[in-house]
């Protein structure tokens, strides 16, 4: 008998693989992808480039980044085969669980193949395919299950501009295309978190990249992971006005219910990607923004009142949603936009997973009655 090694729950702590793509160091409120600090990123260059970073493992200089632009555009298109299937799977489901289902059908109908069987390059290919169609795919999903007909990217926007006008038909402000495309950057990757792992534990098993892009999205759907930022939004509609906030709070505080867009699991400081996107939506301003950074304030005040000691701060998920929602999208489709980021990580640390032919599997000790037991005969 083997003895069995005790591990914290939820593997809190436990290493489980050496990575290259970045990492996040909760004592100090700071992450980064590669090299480079994540939110300096997220201030200071496009979405391409940090796409091409997590990818091709550099910052471009001018020229590749042009060619990576041309190279990425035509796998935005949807291939028509798809849209047929695509009306069904729109009207049945969340735009998430949409996505999930018509992802997998997209990688069915293009033939992708096991990561077994692939190289490198086939591999990346695969890679730039899914995180390029993505964006186009919710989309169409969003405005097929609303009555609208879905829209083609143009090329003459990037990402996230032509995210947004993909579901709002409308060309987006530069503003708003640009505080997305902030919003997108700071949530490309973020350390092993449940998605992750979820996805480098079926690529550790060899097989194809959009099978682990399916269930990395099905692990972000819980509201404890992906699904918070419309529910931190929705704190601020059930508080209604200001002087309702302390009220409300102290009810909940009290009643030990969770406040969403506060506390992280990793971060025992400020989340740095919260910090970033509160400075965003107070440039965009307006009685929203206004109104969410006087409930931020007492929620942090009142936790510090009736909670002496623990260490509770806003969340990415909180400013998350109040920038969404200045920027015109649906509250369907704030998880959905942050599945349009994590894709790009999600891929990244699958072709790195792909290098390894260690299968991701663990043990579990078993807690239930003592074996073995005679079967009752009947």
């Amino acid at each position: 008998m083997t003895e069995a090694i005790a591990v914290p729950r939820g593997l809190k702590g436990v290493v489980v693989t050496d990575t290259e793509i970045g990492d996040v160091r909760g004592l100090e409120g700071f992450y980064h992808y590669r090299q480079y600090s994540a939110v300096e990123l997220a201030r200071k260059v496009s979405l391409e480039e940090v796409w091409h970073l997590l990818i091709d493992g550099t910052l471009p200089g001018e020229a590749q980044r042009r060619a990576f632009t041309a190279e990425i555009r035509p796998l935005m298109r949807l291939d028509a085969r798809l849209l047929p299937a695509l009306e069904t799977i729109a009207r049945n489901g969340s735009p998430l669980e949409a996505f999930r289902t018509a992802l997998s059908l997209a990688g069915a109908v293009r033939g992708i193949r096991p990561l077994l069987d692939t190289d490198v390059a086939e591999r990346r290919l695969d890679a730039l395919f899914a995180c390029a169609l993505t964006p186009t795919l919710l989309a169409a999903l969003y405005r097929l299950g609303n009555g609208l007909a879905p829209i083609e990217p143009r090329d003459d926007l990037f990402y996230a501009a032509n995210y947004l006008y993909m579901i709002t038909g409308e060309e987006p402000k530069p503003e708003h295309a640009r505080a997305i495309e902030q919003y997108l950057i700071s949530t490309v990757d973020h350390g092993f978190n449940a998605s992750t792992f979820t996805a480098r534990v079926i690529a550790s098993t060899g097989a194809d990249l959009i099978a682990c892009l399916v269930g990395a999205i099905g692990s972000l759907s819980g509201p404890l992971h992906g699904g918070a930022p419309s529910r931190a939004l929705d704190t601020l509609d059930a508080i209604g006005t200001p002087d309702r906030a302390d009220a409300w709070v102290r009810a909940k505080v009290l009643a030990g219910d969770r406040i969403m867009g506060f506390g992280h699991p990793v971060y025992r400081t400020e989340d740095p990607r919260s910090r970033m996107l509160k400075d965003i939506a107070q440039q965009l301003g307006g009685e929203l923004v206004d109104f969410a950074v006087l409930v931020e304030q007492r929620v942090l005040a009142l936790l510090a009142e009736l909670k002496p000691g623990r260490e509770l701060h806003t969340n990415v998920e909180f400013y998350a949603g109040v920038v969404m929602e200045l920027c015109g999208l649906p509250r369907e489709m704030f998880t959905p936009t942050f599945a349009c980021s994590r894709v790009i990580g999600w891929c990244a640390n699958i072709l790195e997973q792909a290098g390894d032919t260690k299968i991701i599997r663990p043990s579990a000790r078993y807690v239930g009655p003592p074996p073995p037991q005679p079967v009752p005969v009947r």
